[in-house]
């Protein structure tokens, strides 16, 4: 149901996004989503990749500091107002949004979109109440690694 998500804490200069991304394609791992939130002191990139673990062991080797949350991917129609109508069944149900972030190119002719919430589980049962599942895994071309996996 869910999927893991990348965070990674960057300072505010030149090339670090530019090293992240050669860090990550030397090492043929595919970023599918990615969102840069900032200040004018730091910046966190957060990313779904299709090999968590690794992307995630090969930025810690390098120095970067990460931290790997659980999200939801859901997908939306690809036209106006679908999201729109996710948000509202959520306000109604009171559930709050963290952030949310687009996947790069759709998912089966559909938009996708990335959630950060509370209570996945509750999420996940509202989204497929009201004919909305989650996305899988497997349609975002992301693995499920255990530690130790390449």
């Amino acid at each position: 149901m869910t999927i893991q998500q990348i965070s990674v804490f960057l300072e505010n200069r030149a090339g670090q996004l530019a090293e992240i991304t050669t860090i990550l394609a030397d090492s043929q791992i595919n970023m599918r989503a990615l969102h840069i939130a900032e200040t004018s002191d730091y910046g966190v990139l957060r990313m779904i990749v299709d090999k968590p673990q690794k992307a995630a062991s090969l930025l810690l080797e390098h120095g970067f500091i990460l931290s790997m949350t659980a999200v939801l991917a859901v997908t939306v129609p690809d036209e106006p107002g679908a999201l729109g109508k996710i948000l509202t069944l959520l306000a109604r149900e009171n559930m709050d949004v963290e952030y949310v972030y687009s996947v790069f190119g759709q998912v089966q002719g559909r938009a996708c979109m990335i959630f950060r919430v509370a209570d996945f589980k509750r999420l996940a049962a509202l989204l497929e109440e009201n004919g909305m599942p989650p996305a899988r895994r497997e349609e975002l071309g992301v693995q499920e690694e255990r530690k130790g996996e390449d």
